[in-house]
């Protein structure tokens, strides 16, 4: 099969179309023909093998080369062949998931456990759009974050590829939405259901007036004792991610929100979307908001397989709106 595969860190120059294996799925793993994949900063994470600090922490960066050799976290495709003990799915059905790797290749196995069919409503590329991303915000909003109808809620990176999930999934469990992204991209925020939009390129929302239950941070820029200034006595800061960096951020800016939840009244939280578990049950609850239509998959720009590297430069760029999706 066709992959992109890399065996040392680097830019997306590193990223080499080889012919490999297949992968034979174990008994309780399904082979998926991934008909889209997507690209994310977990992708160039692991590419560049940075924050360097994650390479001596338990995970999936190598110290000084990529354990995984193929990228690619979100999978849309159809099932191809499925392990004996694999009960609920056939081949030709069609599917997604969030697995640790081997998105950017034509085939993945993929434990069945994980894997969820795909929505109705959704093609393979928007459905391509979902899983990290749809997964990340789902546990924000819904469990770290326990939004309640009534609530505000403000998204810091309310543009991008987890905040415009963030955005559609508070609206949709009836909070109201303050959306924070630069100017050119207010209209799309206030397309998925923010009643306001703040320009983090004129405005520092951290010393506005407002006052928030809960703050959804992707985009960093602020401290969360900067946060802090806007939210409820009893709030809650949720660090989804925050400023890339070589060798510390974006972990030093989630990490230092944690420290700080021991000293305060608010609670100031880390969405641990790697780490989590019951994938296959958030995407069917993600399914359930994206079949009725209060959810639906922003992507905005769209590239073949061949150029996957052009893809995830163009998305570390911080250029995109959206989610940047790979169709084969």
């Amino acid at each position: 099969m066709k992959a992109f595969v890399i065996h040392s860190y680097g830019s997306p120059d590193v990223l080499e179309p080889a012919d490999v294996e297949t992968p034979v799925p174990g008994d309780d793993e399904v082979l998926v023909r991934v008909r889209a994949t997507s690209v994310q900063p977990y992708d160039w994470h692991h590419m560049r093998g940075e924050p360097r600090i994650a390479r001596l922490m338990p995970g999936t960066l190598g110290l000084r080369a990529p354990k995984l050799t193929i990228l690619g976290a979100d999978v849309a495709g159809e099932v191809a062949a499925v392990g004996r003990d694999v009960t609920g799915f056939a081949p030709g059905d069609r599917v997604f998931a969030l697995v640790a790797g081997g998105g950017f290749a034509e085939y993945v196995s993929v434990p069945a456990a994980g894997l969820a069919p795909m929505p109705r409503t959704l093609s393979f590329e928007r459905a391509a759009a979902v899983p990290l991303a749809g997964i990340t915000a789902l546990l924000a909003v819904r469990d770290d974050g326990r939004v309640q109808p009534g609530q505000r809620v403000l998204v810091n990176g309310a543009s991008g590829g987890v905040g415009t999930f963030v955005v559609q999934l508070a609206t949709a469990m009836g909070a109201t939405v303050t959306g924070v992204c630069g100017g050119r991209n207010a209209e799309l925020v206030r397309g998925i259901g923010a009643v306001d939009v703040v320009d983090h390129t004129t405005a520092d929302v951290t010393r506005g007036g407002g006052r928030f239950d809960l703050v959804v941070d992707i985009a960093g820029g602020h401290s969360a004792r900067a946060f802090r200034r806007i939210l409820t006595h009893d709030g809650t800061l949720v660090v989804v991610g925050g400023p890339a960096g070589r060798w510390v951020q974006p972990a030093g800016h989630t990490l230092a929100a944690v420290a700080l939840n021991a000293f305060v009244s608010q609670r100031m939280l880390m969405t641990d979307v790697v780490g989590s578990k019951d994938r296959q049950a958030n995407l069917l609850t993600l399914t359930e908001y994206l079949d009725d239509g209060r959810v639906v998959p922003v992507v905005g720009r769209t590239y073949p397989f061949a150029e996957i590297p052009d893809a995830i430069r163009f998305q570390e760029d911080g250029r995109a709106s959206g989610k940047v999706v790979v169709t084969f």
